[in-house]
């Protein structure tokens, strides 16, 4: 995939959702469209399907061919390359620029933000228009449908999670609401997916009324900005059977321990990447206890091909302590066939 290998995506208006700014693109738009953005049968849907899978090579590499349309501008095409890219960074999945194979996305600035569930036959198009739907999390929002899930409020086991108040919504948009069967790939409910509605999803009278509430703390956020959350990364590590050590850190601060035990475990390497909603990370790694051949390395952006924060780095180290150039930082961490356990760990925070 050719493309930019990081994107800031510091122009997101950070007071609209996700899935607002799908609703507002795809108003009165000659689309037959289910749930608001998707073209296709609703059960069709990721806990069941397995005929809309991509399929998997022996690699354990799943491509996912895509042409994107020269219509675009340069900066358009820039986000699209960036918010594709970052699933191959923390799943098995790749969206593959498009040689000759017959099954393929083609992404076009059509009418609105939509496109068909899973893995179909031919030419499988994808509407993001431009510039209604240029935004990071949007991209990611559509290209989950196309990996095969649905939206999270559809899920078997929503109604221990979420109150649905359809006495605040128009009754012709009641069955974008409609529980879909299927299991739920042994992942708790994610409040903070990029496929959550919003508290306001379709509501009769706009930010008054509201159609979601979650349970049992109505104060719950739902809808983000922002893009593919931590269980959206482990869902699609898990309906692709992907055997990876991969997170996703999204919040204003936290922390995170790595070992040779989970990196071997996950493939030989394991991956955080830090997403957060302000403008710098500051990442202070300690406890350094890292042998042999193992390593840690920090990269200044969304991928291994961004500029690199701190090199290979092993050997015994109490602190180090870094700032990334804008909101994205990616930490990884490699052991091979060390006899002794290598082990860190690693304190992040949001600088404004």
């Amino acid at each position: 995939m050719q493309g930019p290998d990081d994107q800031n995506n510091d122009d997101i208006d950070q007071g609209v959702t996700i899935f607002e700014i799908i609703e507002d693109a795809n108003k009165d738009i000659p689309i037959l469209l289910r749930e608001a953005d998707i073209a296709i049968d609703p059960y069709r849907n990721a806990r069941k399907c397995s005929t809309c899978m991509w399929p998997k090579q022996k690699n354990g590499i799943v491509p996912v061919p895509f042409v994107i349309s020269p219509h675009y501008t340069v900066k358009d095409q820039s986000l699209i390359y960036s918010a594709l890219k970052e699933f191959e960074m923390m799943t098995c999945v790749q969206f593959v620029d498009r040689s000759s194979e017959s099954d393929y996305l083609s992404i076009e600035s059509g009418a609105g933000c939509w496109s068909y569930i899973g893995r179909s036959s031919g030419k499988q198009m994808v509407s993001l228009s431009s510039p209604d739907c240029m935004v990071y999390g949007v991209i990611q929002h559509e290209a989950m449908h196309n990996l095969a899930f649905l939206h999270e409020h559809t899920r078997t086991d929503r109604d221990n999670y979420i109150d649905i108040l359809w006495k605040n919504m128009d009754k012709v948009y009641m069955k974008n609401f409609n529980v879909i069967y299927g299991n739920t790939l042994n992942l708790p409910y994610d409040y903070t997916s990029v496929m959550h509605y919003h508290r306001y999803a379709f509501s009769r009278n706009g930010p008054l009324l509201p159609t979601i509430v979650p349970k049992p703390d109505p104060t719950v956020e739902i809808g983000q900005r922002k893009g593919l959350s931590n269980l959206d990364v482990k869902k699609i590590n898990a309906f692709y059977s992907c055997n990876l050590c991969r997170e996703k850190l999204g919040q204003l601060s936290g922390s995170f321990t790595g070992s040779s035990n989970s990196a071997t475990n996950g493939g030989g390497n394991c991956l955080w990447l830090i997403q957060v909603p302000g403008k710098k990370v500051s990442l202070q790694i300690v406890n350094l206890s890292i042998f042999s051949t193992d390593y840690i390395k920090v990269y200044d952006g969304l991928t291994k091909s961004s500029p690199v924060l701190l090199a290979r780095t092993s050997g015994l180290k109490l602190f180090i302590s870094l700032v990334s150039s804008g909101r994205n930082m990616l930490v990884e961490f490699v052991s091979t066939s060390s006899s002794k356990l290598s082990i860190f760990k690693a304190i992040y925070s949001t600088v404004v």
